[in-house]
């Protein structure tokens, strides 16, 4: 016959010595009720010296991105890559693992901050911590910049502002401030590479405007047309004659350059598209005639 399990005592609090049950014990059994008793841990404040050291780190951390555009800038300028790369992509591809752009972006951002820090009210102390949130200011005028900066740090209500922010700062700016595009076709500009990734190679270079956008042409060049931002452009100011003495001139480049002779006349080519006058000298002029001499030849043999 099976055994009934026992029966389990009722539990029984007692809060005295004595066995009396305290009157508020329905009230500290209820959690709504239970008081929780926080010890108070005493925090020291900051030495003048700490506050100090404090902002000198937080400078650098907001600064990084300021430094890498200053020192990339330095590696290409002075080709510090060449003993173990071609080309300045390729050796920040390999040591920094960036894409084509970004180190172009973070030197143009190093610009930017740069232009900021000098021209914005140094009173806020309100700068950028980043390469993304100040890309923006890249379509304007280096004089007009602080102004969107600091439209965009009123918007954030006295903080950082970020990268839309700062967008929509600039695009009421440049809505504000539009001005026709005031160059013509023909007109013989040089080209301001400032940094842009997209110019690599280009700046100091001339061009023939073939065609005016709003906030922008399309420019010709030795080896091609590009379309290039207002303030990527500096006209010539050449007279009217001597526009077609370089249109006359960019036209033979392009015919020569598209003939595919070797290497060392396609720099020779690239030298001719960096003139800032409207001629060429005897020798450039006796050099090119060969040139497009054998360009002809070449295309009768094929």
């Amino acid at each position: 016959m099976n055994k009934l399990p026992p029966k389990r005592k009722k539990a029984t609090i007692s809060a005295s010595g004595d066995g009396t049950t305290p009157d508020n014990l329905a009230q500290e059994e209820n959690p709504a009720t239970a008081t929780i008793t926080v010890t108070a841990v005493e925090v020291s404040e900051l030495t003048e010296q700490e506050q100090s050291d404090r902002l000198h780190l937080e400078r650098k951390v907001e600064r990084a991105f300021f430094e890498a555009g200053k020192a990339l800038a330095e590696l290409r300028d002075r080709r510090l890559y060449r003993s173990t790369h071609k080309t300045f992509e390729e050796y920040c591809k390999d040591r920094f693992g960036y894409s084509r752009r970004q180190p172009y972006f973070l030197m143009e951002a190093a610009v930017i901050f740069q232009n900021l820090e000098q021209k914005c009210d140094r009173n806020d102390h309100i700068l950028p911590t980043n390469e993304w949130q100040i890309r923006p200011l890249s379509k304007l005028d280096p004089n007009i910049q602080p102004e969107a900066w600091e439209q965009a740090v009123e918007s954030a209500n006295g903080k950082v502002p970020s990268h839309r922010i700062v967008k929509d700062a600039v695009q009421r700016i440049m809505e504000r401030t539009k001005v026709p595009n005031t160059y013509q076709l023909g007109e013989v500009c040089q080209i301001l590479a400032k940094d842009n990734p997209e110019l690599r190679g280009k700046g100091g270079c001339w061009g023939i405007v073939s065609q005016v956008n709003d906030f922008s042409c399309i420019v010709r060049m030795w080896d091609g047309e590009y379309t290039v931002g207002l303030q990527h452009l500096k006209s010539f100011n050449y007279l009217p004659a001597e526009c077609e003495q370089m249109q006359s001139l960019s036209d033979r480049i392009s015919r020569v350059y598209s003939s595919g002779l070797e290497e060392s006349v396609q720099k020779f080519l690239e030298t001719l598209g960096k003139l800032n006058r409207a001629y060429l000298t005897d020798l450039e002029e006796k050099v090119l005639r060969v040139l497009e001499s054998e360009s002809e030849a070449g295309k009768m043999l094929f």
